[in-house]
């Protein structure tokens, strides 16, 4: 008889013998499915979570951008949360992108009420045309709410927005321990937007052990970058559900989205930027 080996699904499911490990992602709707709830909930799901979703808005979107936007009124946004927060322990919550300084408030006030052990929140603030896709008042509201949270994964230009200044592959590490102490949070500072050869460099500075750690993966050649943000942030929520450490989570969920692009470099799908490959199927 040969030797049985256990599969990654077995290992997940063997975590998982008793209660979900279980991740509620609060972000925009993409009708593409690339980015926002969607890549949210299958980056939960590749890794081992139970995805729950609020959602803030919906979008009528595809790989080439996004064509409109229809905010969810403020009431049935706290209703969605109440619902699924006066029922479900949630082990993380991943937070989107929240467009206006109602919803910032509307986010961080629930939250209040409700017993959370990880947060991590994806500031997304600028598309990658460069716009801003928020107010000012909403930028303001969406800086007082960073020290509520444990980890926070801003691209270049989003640092650069929070912490008033320039951005390069010289001032990375002093730049993510800048907005940390700023802030009050641990800070994953993506290096997506730099330019670098064969390695791509990501730094995490750990607010509370003041420690930096220096990630880095392989450079992939690819437009099929659509969703990045989103599933990084929710893949490193996912880890921290499943009980690893922010260092252990943010370092496995970087790998996790690397080989999702690798898997995807190649993949066809629309006429734009496609989504990486969640699955690597």
């Amino acid at each position: 008889m040969s030797e049985q080996t256990d599969t990654p699904q077995d290992n997940i499911d063997k975590d998982m013998s008793t209660s979900y490990h279980t991740v509620l992602t609060i972000a925009g709707s993409d009708s593409s499915g690339g980015a926002g709830i969607q890549a949210d909930i299958k980056s939960i799901s590749a890794n081992g979570g139970y995805a729950a979703s609020v959602i803030t808005a919906t979008t009528a979107q595809n790989t080439q951008g996004v064509t409109d936007i229809h905010a969810i009124p403020v009431p049935h946004l706290i209703a969605q949360m109440e619902a699924v927060l006066s029922d479900i322990d949630f082990d993380a919550i991943k937070i989107g992108m929240l467009h206006s300084s109602e919803v910032i408030e509307a986010v961080q006030g629930t939250l209040a009420k409700y017993l959370t052990k990880h947060i991590v929140l994806d500031p997304v603030m600028i598309a990658t045309s460069g716009d801003t896709l928020i107010t000012d008042d909403a930028v303001e509201s969406l800086k007082a709410f960073l020290p509520k949270v444990t980890l926070i994964t801003p691209n270049i230009p989003e640092a650069e927005l929070l912490v008033g200044h320039s951005i390069d592959t010289t001032n990375m590490e002093s730049s993510a321990k800048e907005l940390a102490l700023m802030y009050q949070t641990s800070v994953l500072l993506k290096g997506g937007h730099l330019d670098f050869t064969e390695t791509m460099t990501d730094v995490l500075y750990n607010y509370e052990s003041k420690e930096t750690n220096i990630i880095h993966n392989k450079a992939i050649d690819t437009i099929n970058t659509h969703g990045t943000g989103c599933s990084l942030s929710s893949s490193i929520a996912t880890y921290l559900a499943r009980g690893e450490s922010l260092e252990s989570a943010v370092v496995k969920g970087c790998d996790y989205l690397n080989k999702a692009i690798d898997a995807g470099k190649d993949k066809i799908l629309g006429k734009g930027h496609g989504p990486v490959n969640h699955f690597r199927l």
